[in-house]
């Protein structure tokens, strides 16, 4: 099978899913934001090298840039790790054809290498080495310059599925690379190891000879070979046939009763969190959100930015609300049709889906007293916060999952795991942070910090108040969704 052939296979998998058919606003508004993103660069790759030249005249530009290579490749793999995923196909078919192995995994492999995070920092280096060009640098060199880039850019793309490989089934991945990488930033920081020097060191001695740039070719295709054979052993057709007997433990939720007819639906929620890991990660967040608040609180710079801290307020109390509500009903893809084939109310399924993140504000509010330590005036702006959840951000995060579209595999790795993630959930963000933190904003200068918190608590009591028309409206959205979720839910993702 020719490359022409998996380029065709992928044409037709992506703009014939019901995702795409029915998401075509989303499509290109994400679309601008990427064309954004490269202006921006594009600006920056211009604009660099004469600024630099007017703030410090007696250095070279090139070498100023240089020495700020090594926090490029710090969060370059931390933005890796957490956004950017193997960009696979449905191979499970083609393992049952007369396809060599070898061609399909060289072909997912070189289809990473052409990831928007690839391209991205090429339109800021380009520009930058014709600037370079332009104020009669070594033509050679700077070619070498920009190659020397280009090949650690691909080299942070490989080494990022190596890490995704190792972490895929360990329960809070992301630790491991965060302290690496936060030992390897304070190392620097206090100039105990200068990696800054060294990688700026290391690339200025490609620039200056260009035969030095065979390590990073040579280091680029061992990491390459490394992932080839990491993905060429689990391209099996049984490799995720094999199922894992785990001893399952019953818990008991009498007290989920006192919720009324959305009781069941709420212990079939607890028990998925519970047993799967990619909704377990919705709890362990919870701690996450909760020690939110001390990157703010007791640093004197934010004492001096009270409006601030609605924003902190809606993301303590409303961490598990952000993190679970967004992939509703996704959670339930795997049986969504089952599901919807049952004698059930759609009224009493998504109430229970209010009642758990709503229960799980007041508790997040509660575990938060303790920040009352640092001041009356944060325990009030946490109170009204909650009310503000409770009352408008439950509403918004139901609704928007009215639009989902994409699928959860439940046993995928838990933390930070962006499969079944779309445009819905990068979007809803908006109304659910932004929109508290300008309402607050706004009325903490007109008036003051008490009105400010006054203000807030109304808008999410009059959500509060008005709950069953509004519950009305998003059971009537998720009726007329109903078989296009259907649909969506039952193709492979």
């Amino acid at each position: 099978m020719k490359l022409k052939h998996f380029l065709n296979l992928e044409w037709k998998q992506y703009f014939r899913s019901s995702y795409w058919q029915k998401s075509m606003a989303l499509n290109i508004l994400l679309v601008f934001f990427a064309l954004y993103f490269v202006v921006m660069f594009l600006i920056v790759g211009v604009a660099i090298y004469p600024i630099l030249k007017d703030q410090f005249p007696d250095q070279d530009p090139l070498f100023i840039v240089n020495s700020y290579i090594f926090y490029w490749i710090i969060v370059d793999v931390l933005m890796r790790f957490f956004f950017q995923k193997l960009p696979v196909m449905s191979v499970k078919p083609l393992l049952t054809l007369p396809v060599k192995r070898s061609k399909v995994v060289n072909y997912v492999l070189g289809k990473s290498a052409f990831s928007f995070f690839n391209f991205l920092p090429m339109f800021a280096i380009i520009p930058f080495g014709i600037m370079l060009l332009i104020n009669d640098y070594p033509t050679v060199s700077v070619l070498v310059w920009v190659l020397t880039i280009l090949c650690i850019t691909l080299i942070i793309n490989f080494l990022n599925f190596i890490l995704e490989s190792f972490s895929a089934e360990t329960e809070l991945s992301f630790l491991p690379v965060i302290a690496i990488s936060g030992g390897l930033f304070a190392l620097n920081y206090f100039n105990i190891i200068s990696f800054t020097d060294l990688v700026a060191q290391a690339v200025n001695g490609v620039y200056n000879n260009p035969v030095l740039l065979l390590v990073p070719i040579l280091i680029l295709i061992a990491l390459y070979v490394v992932n080839f054979k990491m993905l060429r052993k689990k391209l099996f057709l049984d490799s995720s046939l094999k199922s894992n007997v785990k001893e399952v433990n019953s818990s008991n939720l009498e007290w989920t009763r006192k919720f009324g007819d959305s009781a069941p639906f709420m212990q079939l929620d607890l028990r998925l969190i519970w047993r799967n890991k990619r909704p377990r990660s919705s709890v362990f967040i919870l701690i996450i959100g909760l020690l939110y608040g001390l990157f703010f609180y007791p640093n004197p710079t934010y004492s001096e930015m009270p409006w601030i801290f609605g924003f902190v307020g809606i993301f303590v109390t409303g961490i598990f609300l952000i993190n679970f509500g967004q992939f509703v009903p996704a959670w339930d893809s795997g049986y969504y049709k089952m599901l919807m084939s049952q004698n059930i109310q759609y009224k009493q399924y998504l109430k229970s889906k209010f009642n758990l993140m709503a229960f799980s504000v007041v508790v997040m509010l509660v575990l938060s007293i303790p920040y009352v330590y640092f001041g009356w005036n944060i325990l009030l702006a946490h109170v009204a916060a909650a009310i503000y959840n409770i009352g408008v951000n439950t509403h918004v995060i139901l609704l928007g999952g009215s639009f989902n579209r994409k699928k959860i595999d439940l046993n995928q790795r838990a933390a930070f795991n962006y499969q079944g993630t779309g445009a819905v959930q990068w979007l809803i963000g908006l109304p659910l942070m932004l929109l508290p933190l300008v309402i607050f904003g706004v009325s903490y200068w007109l008036t003051n910090f008490e009105i400010a918190c006054l203000i807030l608590a109304l808008i999410g009591v009059v959500g509060i108040v008005f709950h069953q028309k509004l519950m009305k409206l998003i059971v009537d959205k998720y009726l007329a969704s109903k078989y296009k979720m259907i649909d969506a839910f039952s193709q492979d993702s």
